[in-house]
């Protein structure tokens, strides 16, 4: 074990951790040091901390945090906490996708934040983005392949540099 599995694995004995939930943490980070995995991470944590980044802090021409708890007050169904929820997944969790730590359940946080946005919101608008703006709105093609991604990183977990690989990765030595 690494040093920052060893440092994991105290903090968790400091909660008293029993080992059936030591063995599940350590399942839901385990990986390997595959590059697919690190290409898929960085691939979808850039996209959606794109769309984090405009919901929170304003980036890219988004709305910030307080407009965008405004505008999502006018949603039928969407209270403040869910707006933060969405806020959070979009932009912490695409950090910890960046970062690789819990990916397994960051992307599965962001599947389902992008398939209920995809259900509320693209739908009834077909299939295909609005590239030539002759549609009503945006399609769902784009959510697709973000659920299609998260669902390889739930698969496969965060590969190669990830911090789910220097927790779970067990020590060895060379004879």
């Amino acid at each position: 074990m690494t040093g920052l599995g060893i440092v994991f694995y105290i903090v968790c004995m400091e909660q008293n951790a029993t080992n059936e939930e030591l063995i599940m943490i350590k399942y839901l980070l385990n990986t390997d040091d595959r590059a697919v995995p690190l290409v898929l991470r960085l691939t979808l944590g850039c996209v959606i901390f794109a769309h984090g980044a405009q919901k929170v802090l304003g980036w890219y021409g988004g709305p910030g945090a307080v407009k965008t708890l405004q505008i999502f007050s006018t949603v039928p169904g969407f209270s403040p906490p869910l707006t933060l929820l969405v806020m959070a997944t979009e932009f912490l969790g695409s950090i910890a996708l960046l970062l690789g730590f819990f990916t397994r359940l960051s992307a599965l946080a962001i599947a389902v934040n992008i398939g209920i946005c995809a259900y509320m919101n693209h739908l009834k608008n077909g299939f295909f983005m609005n590239w030539f703006g002759q549609q009503k709105g945006e399609g769902f093609e784009f959510h697709i392949l973000v659920i299609g991604l998260a669902f390889a990183l739930m698969i496969t977990g965060g590969g190669i540099f990830s911090f789910d690989r220097g927790l779970t990765r067990e020590k060895t030595t060379n004879i």
